[in-house]
C-alpha cells in the first residue's frame, strides 16, 4: 500500500482561544442537557424493560411447531424448530443466485483514505500552535469515500462513487414448521457463512472492466495482487436454515411484537433450541448490559460537558503555559468528579421517578450515613497542644 502525508501549522492568539472557550460554554451546556435527558430515560427504559419481560416470562406459552392453535391467537407464545425455506434468493445486477434465507453481497472499493493527527503547543503570552499532519493511505472500505473533502485532494482522487453496493436480500417465504415468519423475526436469524460459487458459473457479459472468479465473489480490477484505487471485490455470503428459538405474539399463522402492560414489546430470537425461562434471563441480561453502556456514556457526555463550561478558567491561565497547565488538569479532574456526582444524582432522581420505593430507600440511606458522619465528626475534639514550658529562671522557693 502506498502512502503520504501532508503537515500544516496553525495558530491562535490567547484572545481568540477565549472567545472559543466562552462559546464551547454553551456547547459544554448542551451536553449536559442531553447527558441529563439520556440518564433519566435510560433508567426509565430499564425499569420498563424489566417489567415487560417479568410479564412475559410469567405468561408465555409454549407451543409445537408443527400446527397453528388458533385457540392462542394474540397469546405470547415460545416456539423451538427449524427455520427453512424452499425459495432461491437472487441478486439481479450479478446473477449470482442460491437457495437460503437471506443472500448477502459485500462490496468493498480500493480508495484513498485521509486520517489526522494533531499536536498542539502553548506560547508564552497565551497563543498555542496547532501542527496537524494528515496521512493518505489506499485500503479496501464499504463505502465511497468523498476524496474533494481531503485536505490535500491532489494525487489523492477517488471514484465519485461505487459500480455496485453492499445489499440483503432475505427470502419471502421462511418457514418455521406450521408458522411463517415475518421479516423482522427473519432478519435476525444469523448462521452466516461463505457461498461457495458454482465453477461453471460465469457473470453477464455486459459486466465493464476486467472481472476474476474468486471462490466466493469477484473481483473488478486488471491484478487482485496489485490492486488500483477504483477496484472492486466482492464478496458473497448466505445465511442458511438453521434451529432457532423464538418467542412473539401469534398472529394467525404468523408472528407479530407482544405488546405488554408495561409499556415495551417483546420480540425474542436466539440461534439454537432453547427454553422460553433460558431465553428470557439472557434479554433481561442484555438489557442490563445496555443500560450500564447508556450510563457510561451519559457519564462521558456530563463529563465532557463539565469540562468545557470550566475551560476558560484553563485558557485565561495559559498566559503562563505552566501554570495553565496545571489549571487545566485540576479543570479536568473536577469536571470528572462533578459530572459523576451529578450522573449519580440524575440517576438517583430517575429511581425517584421510576423506582420510588428504591429511590426513597437509597435516599434515605445516604441521609443516614451522611448524618452519622456528622455526628461522628462533631464527637472528635481536636488534641490540645502540650504545654509551654515557662521562660527563664525557675522559681527559687519561698522567695
Amino acid at each position: 500500500m502506498g502512502g503520504d502525508s501532508y503537515t500544516e501549522v496553525s495558530s491562535r492568539s490567547w484572545f481568540s482561544r477565549i472567545g472559543g472557550a466562552f462559546k464551547g460554554i454553551v456547547i459544554g451546556l448542551v451536553l449536559m442537557a442531553v447527558a441529563f435527558g439520556l440518564l433519566f430515560w435510560n433508567e426509565g427504559r430499564a425499569v420498563e424493560r424489566y417489567k415487560t419481560l417479568k410479564e412475559g416470562g410469567g405468561i408465555v406459552l409454549s407451543v409445537a411447531m408443527d400446527h397453528v392453535d388458533s385457540g392462542n391467537e394474540g397469546q405470547l407464545v415460545h416456539v423451538v424448530g427449524r427455520a427453512d425455506t424452499e425459495a432461491t434468493l437472487l441478486d439481479p445486477d450479478l446473477g449470482v443466485q442460491a437457495r437460503a434465507i437471506g443472500l448477502i453481497r459485500k462490496v468493498e472499493m480500493y480508495q484513498w483514505q485521509e486520517r489526522s493527527k494533531s499536536e498542539t503547543r502553548k506560547k508564552l503570552g497565551g497563543g498555542e500552535e496547532t501542527v496537524t499532519t494528515y496521512s493518505y493511505a489506499r485500503e479496501w472500505a464499504g463505502r465511497a469515500i468523498d476524496s474533494a473533502h481531503f485536505k490535500k485532494p491532489e494525487g489523492h482522487a477517488n471514484p465519485a462513487r461505487m459500480a455496485y453496493e453492499s445489499k440483503t436480500v432475505i427470502a419471502d417465504d421462511v418457514r418455521l414448521g406450521a408458522y411463517r415468519l415475518p421479516d423482522f423475526l427473519v432478519r435476525k436469524i444469523g448462521n452466516e457463512t461463505p457461498l461457495t460459487l458454482d465453477t461453471n458459473f460465469k457473470p453477464p457479459h455486459n459486466m465493464p472492466g476486467t472481472i476474476h472468479r474468486e471462490n466466493n465473489g469477484f473481483y473488478f480490477g486488471t491484478n487482485p495482487d496489485t490492486p488500483q484505487v477504483g477496484d472492486l471485490r466482492i464478496e458473497y455470503k448466505v445465511v442458511l436454515p438453521a434451529d432457532i428459538s423464538l418467542v412473539a405474539r401469534q398472529m394467525g399463522s404468523s408472528f407479530a411484537p407482544y405488546q405488554a402492560s408495561a409499556g415495551g414489546t417483546i420480540e425474542l430470537l436466539e440461534m439454537g433450541i432453547k427454553d422460553a425461562e433460558t431465553m428470557f434471563q439472557q434479554a433481561q441480561q442484555t438489557s442490563t448490559i445496555m443500560t450500564w453502556i447508556v450510563r457510561f456514556v451519559g457519564f462521558l457526555l456530563m463529563a465532557l460537558g463539565m469540562n468545557l463550561v470550566l475551560a476558560p478558567l484553563a485558557v485565561f491561565a495559559d498566559v503562563v503555559p505552566a501554570v495553565g497547565s496545571i489549571v487545566g488538569a485540576g479543570t479536568k479532574f473536577i469536571s470528572t468528579l462533578l459530572a459523576g456526582a451529578v450522573s449519580f444524582i440524575t440517576i438517583g432522581i430517575a429511581w425517584m421517578v421510576y423506582r420510588p420505593l428504591l429511590g426513597v430507600a437509597l435516599v434515605g440511606i445516604a441521609g443516614a450515613i451522611a448524618f452519622l458522619l456528622f455526628k461522628k465528626a462533631q464527637k472528635i475534639e481536636p488534641a490540645m497542644p502540650p504545654p509551654v514550658p515557662p521562660v527563664g529562671p525557675p522559681p527559687v522557693p519561698g522567695g
